[in-house]
Parts: structure tokens; sequence; C-alpha cells
């Protein structure tokens, strides 16, 4: 408690970070300050008691600056903080911006992290991945690990060039979860079920599977045994998912292009 944090950008993901913070008493209103040109959005901030203001030009103090922007933006919003490095720490969740983009901009001594979180986080469900450079003290990696844990599950990786698997595999994950949902959804109505009682079985199926897995302390290939009759419905579909590692060999090469397309976009 007590240290300055300001967050750059309020939209979606920067709103749900926010709301995290105060809710579970990470952070006290006036400890935070946001930064946001949107009226709009700078009003639902202010609403939480927060200072909102349109630019940084007001700013006297920082500890903590998290961008929450759009990657697109970074290199025009960022200058703007560099009078606080390197004493405060910066964070940013902007998909695809490297640790060195923010060094070249804010000095080879700022602090920097770099998040890679997932649409989740939104309802604080989230895959939170960190990295930090070697300016970052342990008691800021701390602070910030209590901070993303409001958003969701926190992870840390110690080589950044991994961000593009992490990418592949939480950042679109959602993505492959949810057409999973479509397709069953789909296969539902076409053996025959209404197509909302269909989408409904497949929500709450996959929903419930996974905070199973996540809960039971059982790893998905005992779960998937012990659901798993000889000759019994589940086997015979399973047959059929897992003849020749299909659905295996399919995962693999969509988060492997999902991989090069992130270390494309990252050139």
């Amino acid at each position: 408690m007590g240290r300055k944090v300001v967050l750059v950008g309020c939209g979606n993901m920067g709103y749900a970070m926010l709301k995290g913070w105060l809710a579970a008493g990470e952070l006290a209103a006036g400890d935070v300050t946001v930064v946001e040109p949107n009226e709009e959005l700078r009003n639902r901030a202010a609403a939480h008691a927060v200072t909102a203001l349109a630019d940084a030009n007001a700013l006297n103090a920082a500890d903590l600056v998290v961008f929450a922007v759009k990657p697109q933006v970074i290199r025009d919003v960022v200058p703007a903080y560099r009078r606080f490095a390197p004493d405060a720490a910066f964070v940013s969740v902007a998909a695809g911006i490297g640790v060195a983009v923010f060094e070249e901009v804010l000095g080879r001594e700022a602090a920097v992290i770099r998040c890679m979180p997932n649409t989740p986080a939104a309802i604080g469900k989230g895959m939170m991945v960190v990295f930090s450079n070697p300016n970052v003290s342990s008691g800021m990696k701390a602070f910030v690990d209590r901070l993303l844990a409001t958003s969701g599950a926190v992870a840390t990786i110690e080589d950044e060039a991994l961000m593009d698997a992490v990418t592949a595999v939480s950042g679109s994950g959602p993505a492959y979860v949810f057409h999973f949902i479509e397709c069953l959804t789909a296969a539902g109505e076409k053996a025959g079920l209404p197509k909302e009682t269909a989408a409904k079985l497949a929500m709450q199926t996959v929903y419930g599977a996974a905070c199973l897995a996540r809960d039971s302390g059982e790893d998905p290939g005992t779960l998937r045994e012990q659901v798993t009759s000889p000759n019994g419905t589940t086997a015979a579909a399973l047959a059929v998912l897992m003849d020749d590692e299909r659905l295996s060999e399919l995962v693999s090469e969509a988060v492997e292009a999902a991989k090069q397309r992130s270390i494309e976009l990252g050139r």
C-alpha cells in the first residue's frame, strides 16, 4: 500500500485491472491515477474515486506506470513517462511489444515488466504471463504479481523469446476454446438437439470440465481415463478424436501457426 500507480489507458483491459486492484484491496483509490484521453472512459474511472487525467502533463509522481493501450500507439504514448525513469517501474500489457522497445524510449536503466494477458482477465479469470528485465527489483516484482493476480493466474518466464509460445497458447487460446464450444454446439444440433439446448450443454460441459481439471488435483489424462468406460460411448468418441493423434496434431499445428505469426509481428 502507498505506492503511487499510474494506469495509462482505461479501455476494457485497463478498466478491468483497475476494478480488480480496488476490489481486492491491493490499492486504495488515492494510490491510483488514470490517464485516459477519452472523456467517457475517464469518467468511469473517476467514478471509482481515483484521479483521472486527460494526459500525463499533470502527473507529479509515479512508482509504477502500467501501460494498457493498444500496441500501435505505444511509441507515441510512452515518451511522456520517461521523466519517471529509472525510479519508477513500468508494466506493459501491449501484445507483441518487446522490452527492448521500452528500454529504447525510457532508457536502458528503466525497470520494465512485459505482461501477456488474455481476454478472460476482464472477468478476473485470465492468464497473466510476465517477463521482467534485470532492472526490476524483487519487491516490485512481488507487488506487480499481486496486482496482476486480481485479474487471474500469474506465471513468470525467464526468457522473453518464450512470449511467442505464450501468445500462441494462452493469449490466443481462448479463441480455440470458443471455437470448440461452437463445434460441440453444432454437433449437438446435428445429433438432433434443439439449438438452445445444444448450446447450453456445450457451454456448461466445457466450463465444468475446466473447473474439474483445475480443482481436482488430477492431471487431464487421468480425468479423461476416469470418464472413459471400456467400449462405452466416450471411448467411441475418443477413438475418433485420438486416432493417429488427430486432435493432438491439429492443436499442435494451430499453436505453431500462432507462434510463427507472433514472431513475424514482433519483427
